[in-house]
């Protein structure tokens, strides 16, 4: 049993950082249009979009850590917004990154995901993610958002332990899409909220009244942020 578990170790270490094999270009692109598929029309964004609300809220929790504060929960509601509470100062940097971390979040994982494709570390990937979503179930305070976690993270682990390496890189794949094409959506609803005089305590009002820089310039970072982060993972998704 020894030796079993000897050699098993240092086999499930090479899976985790070895590289796979990069899928044909047109299953890239399938996955793409796939993603695509889920993101434009409003019924399926509808659905979607709770995924979106994870890595949004989870980029809040994950910055309050690092930058010091104490995170007391997440909740995620069926309406597909949430809520991240942290104790600490309410001005200073941590505060500032802290509400600038939400839209940035699905974007920017999405780029860092481009990137972990784009080296072929497919495996390495969906463990990430498995990962990320395990240790954020921890600080979820409502049934509806543990539920929808425990969802997300359960396909994550289901693909990564029970399929084969082509399924694995077509979900990879379009996970990676989707961050990216999703990530750029709720800044524009954002906008157009605030164009009908809504979303008065958005991130971005938020980001505007601790640093007295007006919203909307805000709002102009988290454009930047989604559409620069899509346009560099997707030249790294098509290996351009």
């Amino acid at each position: 049993m020894d030796s079993t578990a000897a050699t098993a170790l240092p086999d499930l270490w090479d899976r985790l950082l070895g590289t796979q094999t990069d899928p044909d270009l047109w299953v890239v692109i399938a996955t793409a249009a796939a993603a695509l598929a889920v993101v434009v029309p409003h019924p399926l964004w509808r659905i979607s979009r709770n995924a979106i609300t994870i890595a949004h809220e989870g980029g809040h929790g994950l910055v309050a850590l690092l930058t010091g504060r104490r995170l007391t929960g997440i909740r995620l509601h069926s309406d597909t917004s949430g809520l991240t509470v942290s104790r600490g100062k309410p001005h200073g940097i941590g505060m500032i990154l802290t509400a600038a971390a939400g839209y940035t979040a699905p974007p920017l994982l999405g780029l860092g995901g481009a990137a972990l494709l784009g080296a072929g570390r497919i495996t390495l990937l969906l463990w990430l993610a498995t990962a990320l979503l395990v240790a954020m179930l921890v600080m979820i305070r409502n049934a509806y958002g543990a539920l929808t976690v425990v969802l997300t993270g359960g396909t994550f682990l289901l693909v990564s332990w029970l399929a084969g390496p082509q399924v694995q890189a077509a979900f990879a794949y379009a996970v990676v899409w989707f961050l990216l094409l999703g990530g750029v959506r709720p800044a524009f609803e954002l906008q157009m909220k605030r164009r009908r005089g809504g979303a008065g305590e958005s991130d971005a009002d938020q980001l505007s009244r601790l640093t007295h820089v007006p919203a909307g310039l805000w709002l102009f970072l988290f454009h930047v942020v989604s559409l620069c982060a899509l346009m560099g993972g997707g030249r790294w998704l098509l290996e351009m």
